[in-house]
């Protein structure tokens, strides 16, 4: 009788390890992380959004900020990248003709504009575009208009105020907008073409003398697409979507972006 009960106490005791492994809920799969890179005048507004995303969809976002024509030439060489965020139509549209990006993905999220800036104690008297040909204008950041968007839209500005050959002479270019906005912060230039949003960012270091004149220029947006075969990913997808939710848009305009319904 003691052999019998041993044997059901054992019984019972190895059914209760059972039942309680099996109670224990399993873990959720970690998700992949996902891998953005956006021109660098979103830095600001893509880290707010990445760190409430990251804690709603529970997974990872790696953030690559830089000029558009440099991402561009990174995802032509294979980086890692699920999500491409450019400063203009050109770098988006090139990737669309190699076939690197989703088509049906491709979307203009945003749109900005180009203002003209200064530093805050500049002494010189600039009101308008037309005034940086003044002679005691010496230096004027801008981006690369090879590769960088805001650049490209500064040499659109100048050739149809037909001052383009007279600005390059005094042009200081830099590798990015965020480049020309430091430059001009430091007082190392006389002023510079930056975005908007940019200019935002350091209000009381910089005056917006002027902004650039209706129809000088190509409209300032700010495709999005998914690359390649990322879109296969739950994960990606959630996130994309995530960058055209409510709770993104605000932080977008809080920035100062106009974003596309």
């Amino acid at each position: 009788m003691k052999r019998i009960g041993l044997t059901l106490l054992v019984f019972i005791l190895s059914l209760g390890l059972l039942v309680g492994c099996k109670s224990k809920p399993s873990e959720e799969a970690k998700r992949e992380p996902i891998y953005i890179s956006a021109a660098a005048s979103l830095t600001d507004a893509v880290n707010e959004i990445k760190a409430m995303a990251e804690e709603e969809l529970g997974c990872e976002i790696i953030a690559n900020y830089g000029s558009s024509g440099a991402l561009q030439t990174q995802i032509e060489e294979g980086a890692p990248v699920d999500i491409f965020i450019s400063a203009g139509e050109k770098q988006v549209s090139a990737l669309e003709e190699k076939d690197l990006i989703d088509t049906n993905s491709k979307v203009n999220l945003l749109e900005n504009e180009v203002v003209l800036i200064t530093p805050k104690d500049s002494k010189l008297k600039i009101e308008k575009f037309e005034d940086i040909l003044k002679y005691d204008v010496k230096k004027i950041a801008i981006s690369d208009p090879t590769s960088v968007p805001v650049g490209q839209y500064s040499e659109e500005i100048f050739t149809n105020l037909n001052m383009w050959d007279e600005v390059r002479e005094k042009m200081v270019q830099s590798q990015d907008v965020r480049q020309s906005l430091d430059w001009v912060v430091s007082g190392n230039v006389d002023c510079g073409t930056v975005y908007k949003t940019d200019a935002l960012l350091e209000e009381g270091n910089v005056n917006i003398v002027a902004t650039a004149p209706e129809g000088s220029h190509s409209p300032v947006v700010y495709p999005m697409a998914i690359i390649g075969e990322s879109g296969k990913k739950a994960e990606v997808e959630d996130f994309y979507n995530f960058l055209k939710s409510d709770a993104a848009k605000e932080v977008f305009e809080k920035y100062g972006f106009v974003v596309n319904s």
